[in-house]
């Protein structure tokens, strides 16, 4: 296999996904506002206010998260391995009355201005990449000194997040490699105060949900997605008690490996 080889695999399998997804279908504000948006409710209590604010979103795909940032005010530059993903996202942007930047390219062959943006965003998309040490390298370059990273993906060692990757083969890329602990030995070598947090123990009975009670097919339902479109008065109370539970877990070792998602967030070294 070539990196050209995986390149190719990923943007046909995403121009695919691209070109049968709804503009209307898509969740913007849910993907960030939503109970069940855990990963992305904690990086915009990082972020904090963003209006004025320029962020590169790296894998941007449909793009929820760039409009989502767009609609409060940033600059944003989506950045997509496929173009149909791209061109999706200028569609969803016009359809929120807004705008956002686009530019479709491998993330290990980016070419952004040094120092560009006060912080780098990347969900989803480490785990896709045919190397990480330059993505990172890459996300580093693009901050401004002390700008921020922010990058959740999930992580390689939940036996039921193994089973549902084995069963929904049909929804993922052959070429996806799942985090290990070793990605925050190589977040240190490009950023300073590397901090992680991880989502995702006992909530991911949400997932034996869908397959066992909602009966929702793994190769025709992307589970990831579907929790933006839980009810929070059907579902909201019993998975509370759980995130509440995940809460005091996540923070143990070694449960906190055994989550589904990590998110890590560092800084540019400089300020």
């Amino acid at each position: 296999m070539t990196t050209d080889e995986a390149f190719s695999r990923e943007e046909a399998f995403h121009d695919a996904w691209a070109r049968d997804t709804e503009l209307e279908s898509i969740l913007v504000r849910e993907a960030f506002e939503g109970f069940a948006a855990l990963e992305n409710r904690h990086c915009l209590r990082l972020m904090g206010p963003l209006e004025g604010k320029r962020i590169l979103d790296l894998g941007a795909g449909l793009g929820e998260t760039s409009v989502y940032f767009a609609l409060q005010g940033a600059r944003v530059t989506a950045v997509d391995i496929s173009p149909e993903m791209t061109r999706r996202a200028e569609q969803l942007a016009a359809f929120h009355g807004t705008s956002i930047e686009t530019v479709a390219s491998p993330l290990e062959r980016l070419d952004v201005a040094d120092g560009g943006f006060d912080f780098v965003y990347g969900a989803n998309v480490l785990h896709h990449v045919t190397d990480i040490e330059a993505t990172l390298e890459l996300a580093c370059r693009a901050l401004v000194p002390g700008g921020m990273c922010l990058f959740w993906d999930p992580i390689a060692y939940n036996p039921v997040i193994n089973v549902y990757r084995r069963m929904a083969s049909g929804v993922r890329t052959e070429d996806e490699r799942p985090l290990r602990r070793s990605i925050l030995k190589t977040f240190a070598q490009h950023f300073v105060d590397v901090r992680h947090r991880e989502f995702w123990l006992l909530t991911l009975a949400l997932f034996l949900k869908y397959y066992l009670i909602d009966r929702k097919d793994p190769n025709q339902v992307r589970y990831w997605k579907q929790i933006y479109r839980e009810d929070p008065a059907t579902t909201g109370r019993w998975f509370g008690v759980l995130r509440r539970l995940d809460d005091v877990l996540l923070r143990l070792w070694p449960f906190n490996w055994l989550a589904w998602n990590i998110l890590v967030w560092a800084r540019k070294p400089g300020v």
